[in-house]
Formats: C-alpha cells, sequence, structure tokens
C-alpha cells in the first residue's frame, strides 16, 4: 500500500490529509461521506469534487478494499457467506445473518490467526496478516452493495483475534459509528476476543459503549490449556477478573463463549463450576456446540447435554442462551470456508 490509505482515515485524519493536498478542510468531511454514507468505491463517483481533485486523489491515495472471490447461500436460513480478497493475495471471509431485529455481519479481523485454538479452523495455518481498518470496513460495505440492504449490527467474530488487531480494530468502531458516516451504534457491535488480558484493560480505558465477548470455553485452568494456548499466558482468575472490571468500568454486560465439545467441557460438574466461577458477575453465557472441523478431533455436545447443561447455568442464576446454529449447509463457521479455498489454491 504505497499510496495512503484514506478508507482506514477517521474524519479527523482525511481532513487533514485534504488540507495537506492544499484543499479546504470541509473537504475531507465531504469525501468521508462518499466513503462511508455513500460507500464510493472508485474515486470517479465523487461527482461533487473537480476533475483536478479526483485525478489528484487517484495519484495521492488508494481505496484498499476487498473483493469477492465466492459468495455460498445457505437454502436453510437465507446466511450467506463471502470469501474475499485482499492486498497481498490473502482469503478472508465474512457471513451475512438475517435476525428479527435487522441484518448483523461477522468481520474478520485478521486472514488467518495466531491463537492456536485446538477447535477451531481459522488458525489452522497460523496468521497471514493482520487487516487495515478499511478492509474490515469494506467487508461490510461490499455486503450492503452486493445485497442492496443496510448492516444494523456487527459482530467481530471471524477469522482472527481482534485485540492482536487493537489499532485497526478500534479504528475500525470509530469510523462505522462515525455519524457522518454509516452510523453504526457502538452499542451494535460486539468483539470477541479469546482473553488478552492487557489488552482487555486497553480496551476499556476507551470507554468504548460496545459488547466484549470472551471465549472462554471452560470452567478452570486445566481443561482451557487443553483447549487455548492463550491459557499458558493468562490466568484463568485474570480473564475473568478483567471480563468483571470491564463490564464495571463500561457498564456493559459482558458475553462469556463457550463452545460445547463432547465429553471435554460439557459434564454437569462442569456447568457447576462454571455458575460458581461467573457468580456475581454482570454476564452472559452463549453457548455454543462446538463445529465439527474435519482437521480437528472435537464432536459436539449432544443435545440432550447441551440442554442440561444450559438448565444448571440457570438454577444456579447464570443468565445463558444456546446460540442458533445458521448456514449449516454452507460451513458458516469461521475459518472452515477460507481454510479450503487456501488449501485448493
Amino acid at each position: 500500500m504505497e499510496k495512503a490509505d484514506i478508507l482506514s482515515m477517521e474524519k479527523e485524519e482525511l481532513t487533514e490529509f485534504m488540507k495537506g493536498l492544499g484543499e479546504a478542510a470541509y473537504r475531507g468531511k465531504q469525501v468521508f461521506t462518499r466513503l462511508h454514507l455513500k460507500k464510493a468505491v472508485s474515486f470517479g463517483e465523487m461527482t461533487e469534487l473537480s476533475l483536478k481533485l479526483r485525478e489528484l486523489l487517484k495519484e495521492k491515495a488508494g481505496l484498499y478494499g476487498v473483493k469477492t472471490v465466492k459468495k455460498y447461500k445457505s437454502s436453510i436460513d437465507n446466511t450467506i457467506k463471502y470469501l474475499f480478497l485482499i492486498e497481498n493475495g490473502y482469503i478472508i471471509e465474512s457471513v451475512l445473518m438475517k435476525y428479527d431485529y435487522g441484518y448483523t455481519v461477522c468481520v474478520s479481523t485478521q486472514a488467518g490467526c495466531r491463537m492456536g485454538c485446538s477447535f477451531c479452523a481459522s488458525t489452522i495455518g497460523g496468521l497471514d496478516r493482520s487487516l487495515t481498518a478499511g478492509e474490515i470496513l469494506s467487508q461490510i460495505y461490499e455486503i450492503e452493495r452486493q445485497e442492496g440492504i443496510r448492516v444494523g449490527h456487527v459482530v467481530m467474530m471471524g477469522c482472527g483475534e481482534p485485540l492482536d488487531n487493537f489499532e485497526n480494530c478500534v479504528k475500525f468502531i470509530k469510523i462505522i459509528s462515525c455519524k457522518d458516516g454509516a452510523e453504526i451504534s457502538k452499542r451494535n457491535i460486539t468483539l470477541s476476543t479469546c482473553g488478552l488480558v492487557d489488552k482487555i484493560y486497553e480496551l476499556a480505558e476507551l470507554k468504548l459503549p460496545i459488547t466484549l465477548a470472551v471465549s472462554l470455553h471452560a470452567p478452570n485452568d486445566g481443561i482451557r490449556k487443553r483447549l487455548m494456548p492463550i491459557a499458558n499466558k493468562y490466568k484463568y482468575e485474570d480473564v475473568i477478573r478483567a471480563a468483571k472490571d470491564y463490564a464495571e468500568a463500561t457498564k456493559r454486560r459482558v458475553t462469556f463463549e463457550y463452545s460445547l465439545i463432547d465429553g471435554v467441557n460439557d459434564s454437569r460438574e462442569n456447568a457447576e463450576e462454571l455458575s460458581r466461577r461467573l457468580k456475581g458477575i454482570l454476564a452472559h453465557v452463549n453457548l455454543i456446540p462446538v463445529n465439527s472441523v474435519k482437521e480437528r478431533s472435537y464432536i459436539k455436545s449432544s443435545d440432550k447435554n447441551v440442554r442440561a447443561f444450559s438448565r444448571i447455568l440457570t438454577e444456579k442464576g447464570i443468565e445463558n442462551t444456546v446460540r442458533r446454529k445458521l448456514g449449516a449447509d454452507i460451513n458458516a463457521a469461521c475459518g472452515q470456508l477460507r481454510n479450503s479455498e487456501v488449501k485448493a489454491k
């Protein structure tokens, strides 16, 4: 990316960039609105700018978005999965989901992942690189253009660990919620992390009213270390404390993600221990029957065990829901299609 990446610039940055080109400050807001409200994909579309200025922007700046490689639509629930190409030839994926309250897009924040969670397809090939703020934004804008819709909710739960790409993800949140752009409410944005404790505290300091989702997947350190290498760096109790402190600092309820794996973390004892760990925290547990990944040996919990696990949490006063599985016929779980495409190439 030799030219200025203006799609990744916040409004104030873009204003300074335009002033640096000898233009009036209002041009910054004008270009920002064109990019993030009207979703322009070329400078030629910015017809309110003079031809001379459009040519200057072509010379000095680039629009580094995503390009569609493949698209899959579920015949079960109309979930749509997209494989996108980014700079350097890397593949990422995004998912469009429709709910009663509107459209949600699950975005990737990295091409691949280096966290190494043993049940996840996203991390199989390691990390290629982190995405820019503009590349994260472009996933949403491209889906909106293709489907003729307006997205109202965003979950940062696709490929990658968002807090391992901290600056670009924070910039993405600020741009996507800006009133002169897409203006998606921060309260409609969820960021998922495997539990980078220091970054959770750094995020809390920003007081962004987003929802934090912590991938817990175990009731204790012993099981968590088997599933998630990050547990060797951050103790279970420290992850829980960071989530609790985040909830207190932001006044936002934290979500704990818990993938249920047959014979690993789905017993009655596991549910009771998890309940004790989470007692008194402003939190909600999202129970997820683990997705089958052919490179992994884990089997999802039976429906009976999932219901029993949920019932125990409820009895112990822990709010929880069982995640509705979307796009099952198109491998909509994060990393699966991307991994297949990368292998094929």
